[in-house]
């Protein structure tokens, strides 16, 4: 590795005029200037083309591609991901409506350049006006890898975010194509396991990007309505969970994460919009090899309405809202009605400190309020 390792930078984009200038501005302002940036039009349909052609014209380290057709969000990133130069150290997926602060590379790269077990590194983000993804001790730059995936399966940590929020040792994009699991939405977070099982995790204590939140994102409109976190998650658990935890605390997180989807999906049978999410859900869960149990649901759903019947003055209106989805931007409430698979989960013995001076929340001890906020989903 040179003293200035190649960055490449990634973008996948759809329809994304309205942020996208600010995103690439974001990116020409960097300190660290050794770097290449691919944007990838998924067949755009709005001025981001224009935009885009714009913006190489001014500086040669822009590369455009543009899609003949439109692809699903998670092809069209690994799309970019096969796009990066082979001589690129790093890669840096940039989501078109987000955007990097001027350190974020120079931050980031030095936290690689000296620590070279690192493979993937991630900071402090600004998620509209909230700073997110703490957990990990001052100044403690690098952890165990395998430490970290743990404690975030296990809902102890949040240090990962969406594709914004981190930054890829650029040999795992190359050991396999696609990088990127296309059956899941939520195959960013998914990576960042599969990076951590042979490589440590960096960590950079500023806020160094920067997530939008808005009505147009994929994240609103698809994984926010339909609770994509909750599968993707359990997809994530069985595939890593056996990798990074131990037997117990795998069983533990299996049976707790099952028991938030039955109350999920219980509430979901009475929500506006049920047949949706009842259809996905279903059909994802039986491609896990975990089929719903209908009998299970039942029982659960006799449950809820139990607890309506016992409590009326505190759950019926929760009963009411849920019933005229009211109030869905609403993060505490979000979290009553659709738990995403992020929950702290119990286990017997407490999680153990992480390396290099990290150190846990015990198991034991309540989750946070609200819990962790899941990372967004791809968009591009």
């Amino acid at each position: 590795m040179t003293d200035r390792p190649l960055v490449s930078i990634l973008t996948p984009v759809y329809n994304g005029a309205a942020f996208l200038a600010h995103c690439i501005d974001s990116v020409l302002a960097q300190t660290y200037e050794h770097w290449e940036y691919v944007l990838v039009d998924n067949a755009s349909t709005d001025g981001t083309a224009a935009i885009l052609r714009d913006y190489a014209t001014r500086d040669r380290r822009i590369r455009v591609h543009t899609n003949a057709v439109h692809v699903p969000v998670i092809p069209n990133h690994n799309m970019a991901a096969r796009l990066a130069s082979p001589g690129a150290a790093w890669c840096k997926f940039v989501c078109a409506d987000d955007a990097l602060f001027p350190e974020c590379l120079e931050r980031m790269v030095n936290i690689g350049l000296t620590h070279p077990s690192v493979g993937l590194i991630s900071a402090y983000q600004l998620r509209g006006t909230d700073v997110g993804l703490g957990g990990l001790p001052y100044p403690s730059p690098v952890t165990d890898g395998r430490t970290i995936g743990r404690l975030s399966l296990l809902g102890d940590l949040s240090v990962f975010g969406g594709p914004s929020a981190h930054m890829i040792r650029a040999d795992f994009l190359r050991r396999r194509d696609p990088f990127y699991d296309e059956s899941n939405l939520h195959a960013d977070t998914a990576a960042c396991y599969e990076v951590l099982e042979s490589a440590d995790f960096g960590f950079v204590h500023q806020v160094l990007t920067f997530a939008r939140a808005h009505r147009g994102s994929l994240t609103h409109a698809v994984a926010r309505r339909l609770n994509t976190f909750l599968l993707g998650h359990v997809k994530i658990l069985l595939d890593h969970g056996p990798r990074f935890l131990t037997e117990s605390e795998y069983a533990a997180a299996l049976a707790q994460r099952m028991d938030a989807y039955y109350k999920f999906l219980a509430r979901a049978v009475l929500a506006p919009g049920r047949a949706e999410m009842w259809r996905y859900h279903r059909d994802g869960l039986a491609a896990l090899g975990l089929p719903v149990n209908r009998l299970r649901l039942a029982r659960v759903l006799c449950q809820q309405l139990g607890q309506v019947a016992t409590s009326p003055g505190h759950e019926l209106p929760k009963l009411s809202r849920l019933l005229r989805r009211a109030g869905s931007e609403d993060a505490n409430w979000h979290y009553w009605w659709a738990p995403t698979g992020f929950e702290v989960v119990r286990t017997d013995a407490a999680p153990s400190a992480a390396a290099n001076g990290s150190s846990a929340r015990p198991a034991s001890a309540p989750p946070p309020a609200p819990p962790p906020t899941p990372a967004p989903a791809p968009r591009g």
